[in-house]
């Protein structure tokens, strides 16, 4: 008897402890570096692993550099080979936490939050400060975000001969739904 009851306190423990993050291996970054009047720099990557506590309002994210895909197959092979070296840095993490962050509260209104974090880029880490808006759907949490980083700010350089067509300036779409 005390060995059924065991194993059913420790599968309850199991399953409590697996409800405790929040995960999606499918959410979107994509970001642009595009300049008036060139051709547009941009790239997605629909593989990016994000992690959410839902008690905590800590989340993290990964992105396989190479992972992210151009229109241009040549874009992308200077992307990875040129600027950001994805052999030698091949990927973005970023950990961070929700401010005021109640999943309790959240309903299917999108409500904006400020996450506060470190991004990881290029061998290089900063800290970042984003908003996001963030829903509660029947199948699990949505999280959206847009803003910029600085390809300066994290070590990547521009080489001359295309700084005209390609900004240091680089927009960043975050998409996720977490289960």
């Amino acid at each position: 008897m005390k060995t059924i009851i065991l194993i059913a306190m420790l599968s309850l423990t199991r399953i409590c402890l697996s409800q405790e993050k929040m995960i999606s291996k499918s959410g979107t970054i994509t970001f642009e570096g595009s300049v008036p009047s060139f051709e547009e720099v941009k790239a997605t990557n629909n593989s990016v692993t994000f992690v959410l506590n839902p008690m905590t309002g800590e989340i993290a994210s990964l992105a396989l550099i190479k992972g992210f895909r151009f229109k241009v197959a040549l874009m992308e092979e200077h992307f990875n080979e040129n600027y950001i070296e994805s052999d030698q840095y091949p990927k973005a993490i970023f950990k961070g936490k929700i401010d005021g962050f109640d999943v309790n509260k959240l309903t299917a209104t999108p409500e904006n939050f400020i996450i506060k974090g470190t991004l990881t880029l290029h061998g290089k880490s900063r800290d970042i400060n984003v908003s996001a808006r963030i829903k509660k759907l029947a199948s699990g949490i949505n999280l959206v975000s847009d803003f910029s980083v600085n390809a300066s700010d994290f070590n990547i350089s521009i080489p001359s001969i295309v700084k005209n067509k390609v900004s240091n300036k680089i927009n960043i779409r975050i998409a996720t739904l977490l289960k």
